[in-house]
């Protein structure tokens, strides 16, 4: 993109928009500091992926091309904040459609579009500095669609790193799963309870007092396992963070 957009479509995802609103608000926020006009299309739904997951093709690809048709109606780029709507829209939707030679053009079209939160900010608007201050220990976790998926590793940790007084802790095997991975922790709970323990531990070993994602996803599940345990540790979004260093 050769010239940085004035205006974006804000595809809020479900999380977002039905459990932790405070995270879209945050990254409007964070986007108008910087400038950015941000739209937010009306009657967004599901991008598809807890069914498409699942293995329920016909109703994956249902939601999916609501999706597609719902914004191809918008123009300029459209921001996600979570690393896995954002792969689901840029890699399986092409995968969904692609024996769909008439459709397949327009998913096409809206793939090319699509920006995960931290992307957007670093690799269009070329921002990694945003003047922020915040006093706190910190510890950012790698979801595995951004890390894995998208490949996201560097944005978000520039984000982070160019926070004033911000102290970033170490996380052992920091690129390990947390134990979510959407539908799987519903269908393997013990599995996922136990690697979720794991991560719990090495987060606690970190000493931060705040664990930072990209997707909400990841968050809530962490932030059930630390409640029930009673810690004190805050789950944030990296949009929250960066709005909260700008206040």
């Amino acid at each position: 993109m050769s010239e940085k957009p004035q205006k974006i479509q804000l595809f809020h995802t479900c999380l977002v928009n039905e459990f932790y609103p405070e995270v879209g608000m945050a990254v409007v926020n964070v986007l108008e500091h910087l400038g950015i006009e941000v739209n937010v299309p009306l009657r967004q739904t599901c991008c598809g992926q807890p069914a498409y997951n699942t293995g329920f093709q016909k109703d994956a690809k249902k939601a999916a091309r609501y999706t597609v048709e719902l914004l191809s109606k918008t123009e300029g780029p459209i921001v996600i904040p979570s690393g896995s709507c954002t792969d689901m829209i840029i890699h399986q939707y092409p995968i969904l459609f692609r024996e769909d030679t008439d459709f397949l053009p327009e998913v096409t079209a809206v793939t090319k579009r699509c920006y995960e939160f931290t992307q957007f900010l670093v690799d269009v608007l070329g921002v990694s500095k945003l003047g922020a201050r915040l006093d706190a220990r910190a510890a950012y976790h790698q979801s595995c669609h951004l890390l894995r998926g998208l490949g996201i590793k560097k944005q978000p940790a520039s984000l982070l790193e160019n926070i004033e007084n911000l102290k970033i802790m170490t996380i052992e095997e920091k690129d390990e799963c947390c134990g979510f991975g959407g539908t799987f922790a519903a269908k393997h709970p013990d599995i996922s309870g136990s690697i979720m323990q794991k991560k719990i531990r090495n987060i606690e070993n970190s000493k931060a007092d705040m664990v930072v994602s990209c997707d909400m996803g990841c968050l809530m599940h962490l932030e059930g396992g630390l409640h029930r345990k009673g810690s004190t540790i805050k789950l944030r979004h990296i949009a929250q963070v960066l709005e909260a260093g700008l206040q």
